[in-house]
């Protein structure tokens, strides 16, 4: 009689009249009922003809966590988090090739994200799978190392999304615990087993592994509102005529008045993503407002702005600062005082010193009442910027 919990959840569409869904089962009693590891998570699968009719046949389990340190293992420090597994097999993300492979890319802090191939006719894993304890070599049927941040047991990343867009593999990772510091990175690889590499060259499936950039997502903060935290563990989509969003949990942030733990509740975050000249995700700093994409004039850019510099900061909320379009192309006040800007109006892309900000209408959520309003968002080699007009 296990305790556990059911997770992230992930559907696609594999044919005509066919739908798979792979989730996770994490079992949370302890293994032999002392203080040695104890959560162990399964990954199964269900299958419908129709997601609407919420009709879904159960096919059973796909794979499980595995362990490279045998079965006689216990954990030798209690305080410390010296991990049992080598995979966890929890956040599957179901990828289909153009070639038509099929592969579950899985995993949660433990020692990173590890990818294997399925069977495109069941939907099981390829190959047979051994007992899931034993040596390295024992387990490797289990999934090869396809990203993780550092070499230790237990690192803060989670939540692969892997999609496929000309001609890259792109995987967005969660990092960082859930409540506040969450946030989300994304690498690309040209093979869906990698190498990963981030917009700086590092390569996260290295033994070794990297901090992955760029930062896609952070706590963050516009002026009159308390600003989102938690914000990762995604999933990315397109509407089919070339528009593509990121969806994720959002949640306030701690200690907001008036509002019972307001840090403890999940809500559903969708936002637009804009992709660089170079093939790189931008996802934009305002939720998503089915705003009309009308033209943007260079005339609309002329005003006050608020300027949010996404540099990575441990649980803590980048907060914006005021900036001034000037008429005369000039900034004023903020990070890129003095400089000088432009606009390409077909591209829909302010350029700001050397910096390419990549604009869109979306709502300005903190406004009373609330508008319409045009944001930003770039790259800075590995830094992040946000921003949104405001008069």
């Amino acid at each position: 009689t296990p305790t556990y919990g059911y997770w992230a959840p992930v559907v696609r569409k594999v044919s005509s009249g066919k739908y798979r869904m792979y989730y996770a089962v994490t079992v949370t009693d302890k293994i032999d009922g002392t203080d040695s590891w104890g959560e162990r998570a399964f990954i199964g699968l269900m299958e419908t003809s129709d997601p609407a009719a919420n009709k879904w046949k159960d096919k059973g389990y796909v794979i499980c966590s595995s362990s490279d340190k045998g079965v006689d293992w216990s954990r030798p420090d209690n305080s410390g988090w010296n991990a049992y597994f080598k995979w966890n097999a929890i956040d599957p993300s179901y990828v289909i090739t153009p070639a038509g492979e099929h592969w579950l890319v899985y995993g949660s802090w433990h020692s990173g994200i590890a990818a294997v191939r399925l069977n495109p006719e069941t939907g099981m894993v390829l190959y047979d799978l051994p007992l899931p304890w034993g040596t390295s070599e024992d387990i490797a049927p289990y999934g090869q190392l396809v990203a993780r941040r550092d070499n230790s047991r237990w690192q803060g990343s989670e939540a692969p999304e892997v999609i496929y867009r000309d001609g890259y593999y792109y995987m967005f990772l969660a990092y960082d615990a859930v409540e506040v510091p969450y946030n989300t990175r994304v690498v690309r690889s040209e093979k869906i087993t990698g190498p990963y590499k981030g917009i700086d060259g590092i390569d996260v499936s290295s033994n070794n592994g990297g901090a992955a950039y760029p930062v896609v997502t952070h706590p963050y903060k516009f002026a009159n509102s308390t600003g989102w935290v938690g914000i990762a563990h995604c999933a990315i989509f397109d509407d089919g005529a070339g528009n593509w969003f990121y969806a994720s949990q959002g949640r306030l942030p701690e200690g907001v008045s008036g509002i019972n733990s307001s840090n403890a509740v999940m809500m559903g975050h969708i936002r637009s993503i804009r992709w660089t000249e170079d093939g790189w995700p931008l996802v934009m700093p305002e939720r998503y407002g089915a705003v009309p994409q009308v033209p943007v004039t260079e005339e609309e850019l002329i005003g006050n702005w608020e300027h949010i510099p996404l540099n990575y900061v441990y649980g803590k909320q980048q907060v914006s600062v005021a900036m001034t379009l000037s008429a005369g192309h000039k900034v004023t006040a903020g990070e890129w005082n003095g400089q000088t800007w432009s606009y390409d109006a077909d591209k829909r892309v302010l350029t700001v010193g050397t910096v390419k900000l990549y604009l869109q209408r979306e709502v300005d959520w903190e406004a009373s009442p609330r508008k319409a309003t045009i944001v930003f968002a770039g790259y800075d080699g590995k830094k992040t910027h946000w921003g949104k007009k405001v008069s």
